[in-house]
């Protein structure tokens, strides 16, 4: 499995030593016996979402150098101070709107938000004035640290609650789609082609019980993108994308939605000889493994986002194409090399400094580790003539 990966530099953790959160197994196993083995989707929305139990819903450090994967706005905040100039080519593209919303999906503790206003506050100036910063989080206690975060960097009067109503600007999400639950499936050589994975409870653990699918919409979804599996070739089919960017476009009045994540078009995706298991992986300790029913509750767990499903949900919308890219051609449109020389000079520059910026951004744009992430944009009625710094290049 082609499993991207951040920087490790911590030791790898003995997974054994991490048990699963025992309320939250006591919750799946009492609902795999009232209702029968579960769709994987299901298992991941507990394990990841449950209140006060799942992974995301833990006051625990998730990203970041202290938790269990590293995204680019953690690594260093190069990433963000590029992604200013993208948030500047949309405000352009709304035709310069005294008010000017960024709504950030998965916000975290804010490092993303904070690179992103500091690199405003010194290349746009106007825009900063005009810039309110809206987060959100499926955990609200992690805003509290977010806008603290945003206050020590003495951006406290850009951040504002986010009520939901539509906006006019960017909403942005970094890493947030491959963590949206998702079905497993593997091909049949039967009539229907297709059968499921679901999660069952057998001599006190989870395990696989493969059967007939849940719901049509999954063959479908692999109709309508002219994908057939081979008996026995597992995959993953995440059908809640389409809601995802019905909600997200249903916010957006007027602007420019971009998603970054890894993920393939899905005749790569899905491609039976490079992925023949699927995606699926579990991230634990800056570690990535396969086993998804260990450490329930207290590791990450991702899939491979389809982008042929994302750009299909958006067109369904009402959504305009404006880009597919990598994250590579991303940041190299937005200049981040120029940014990086201008960390050699300056009254804080340092070689140390210089140094880790660099290893950082060569992580970032590495087509073998994070430079494939896809980068994809749409827009609501914004300028056709618009250009987008970030977009232009050619992927890698």
């Amino acid at each position: 499995m082609d499993i991207p990966t951040g920087i490790r530099r911590v030791p790898p953790p003995d997974l054994d030593s991490v048990a699963s959160d025992p309320v939250l197994v006591e919750r799946i196993r009492t609902e795999i016996e009232r209702e029968g083995p579960l769709t994987f989707a299901r298992f991941m929305e507990l394990a990841l979402y449950e209140p006060d139990h799942g992974y995301y819903r833990s006051p625990d450090a998730r990203p970041g150098r202290g938790g269990d994967f590293l995204t680019a706005p953690e690594a260093h905040p190069i990433f963000g101070r590029a992604l200013a100039r993208h948030v500047a080519d949309a405000w352009r593209a709304c035709g310069g709107p005294p008010a000017f919303v960024i709504r950030e999906h998965g916000a975290g503790s804010g490092a993303l938000a904070v690179a992103i206003l500091d690199g405003l506050a010194v290349e746009e100036p106007e825009l900063y004035r005009a810039v309110r910063y809206r987060a959100v989080e499926v955990e609200s206690s992690r805003l509290i640290e977010l806008g603290e975060r945003l206050a020590a960097a003495g951006h406290a009067n850009r951040l504002e609650p986010d009520d939901g109503r539509p906006i006019v600007g960017l909403v942005i999400a970094n890493e947030v789609l491959d963590a949206l639950p998702t079905h497993r499936v593997e091909g049949d050589d039967g009539d229907v082609g297709l059968r499921e994975v679901f999660v069952d409870w057998k001599d006190g653990a989870f395990v696989d019980a493969p059967g007939a699918t849940s719901t049509a919409a999954l063959a479908q979804r692999l109709t309508d993108e002219g994908v057939t599996l081979r008996p026995d070739q597992r995959a993953e089919i995440c059908l809640a994308v389409d809601a995802w960017m019905a909600e997200a476009a249903a916010g957006l009045e007027h602007g420019v939605i971009t998603l970054i994540d890894y993920g393939y078009p899905a005749a790569e995706l899905y491609d039976a000889v490079r992925r023949p298991r699927g995606t699926l992986a579990a991230y634990l300790g800056h570690r990535a493994h396969e086993d998804p029913y260990r450490a329930v509750g207290r590791q990450d767990l991702t899939a491979h986002v389809d982008t042929t499903a994302v750009e299909r949900a958006a067109a369904a919308v009402g959504l305009g194409h404006v880009a597919s890219t990598t994250q590579s051609a991303f940041l190299a449109g937005l200049g981040v090399g120029e940014l990086l020389v201008e960390l050699q000079s300056g009254a804080e520059a340092t070689l140390q400094r210089y140094l880790e910026a660099r290893a950082a951004l060569v992580r970032m744009i590495d087509p073998a580790a994070m430079g494939r992430f896809r980068v994809l944009a749409f827009a609501r009625a914004v300028d056709p003539a618009a250009t987008f710094r970030g977009l232009s290049r050619a992927p890698d």
